[in-house]
């Protein structure tokens, strides 16, 4: 068990730099990402309970629920659980936009590489040009795949998002 992990790390740490440094930069923001998704997933599915609740505690503590304040007093109500709900979801997403472009930054620096051996030997040594050439190709493909599964999981949270955000306005009933 411990060589097959000491390989594994052995294969990652080749990996990483094969990639070259945009592919530290593409783990980071990955980690970051993920850490979010999972944050509003285990909100969504544990915390907000906690919090629709005290909301609809103070609405039912209320002893009317006919007049402009009453009606002014849900609204502030479903706002602060709304808020709580949508709360890092544009920063997923903004996220998910951001890795694809790290991508192609990785593509970039990687061809920039690539030219300078290219300058530096007439094209003669094509060994040389490989590390540029898989320092453009791996840090694009590690950003497109972690986009996707991104959009992929932030499509499910967001959903569960809408789901409960539109439960709140229903379940804090008023009266006409």
């Amino acid at each position: 068990m411990l060589i097959f992990l000491l390989d594994l790390f052995e294969d990652i740490d080749n990996f990483f730099n094969k990639g070259g440094p945009v592919l530290y930069i593409i783990a980071g923001t990955t980690f970051i990402m993920w850490a979010m998704i999972l944050d509003k997933y285990l909100y969504l599915k544990f915390s907000f309970k906690h919090d629709f609740a005290k909301a609809q505690k103070v609405w039912s503590s209320r002893s009317e629920h006919k007049s402009w304040n009453a009606h002014a007093i849900r609204e502030k109500l479903i706002s602060e659980v709304q808020e709580k709900i949508n709360h890092n979801i544009p920063v997923i997403k903004t996220l998910i936009a951001l890795l694809p472009l790290l991508g192609l930054l990785g593509t970039v620096t990687g061809m920039i590489e690539v030219f300078s051996t290219l300058a530096a030997t007439g094209g003669g040594d094509a060994k040389s040009m490989a590390s540029g050439v898989s320092k453009s190709t791996i840090p694009t493909m590690a950003g497109m795949v972690v986009a996707l599964s991104g959009v992929f999981a932030n499509t499910f949270v967001t959903q569960l998002a809408d789901k409960e955000n539109s439960e709140t306005e229903e379940r804090l009933t008023f009266e006409d």
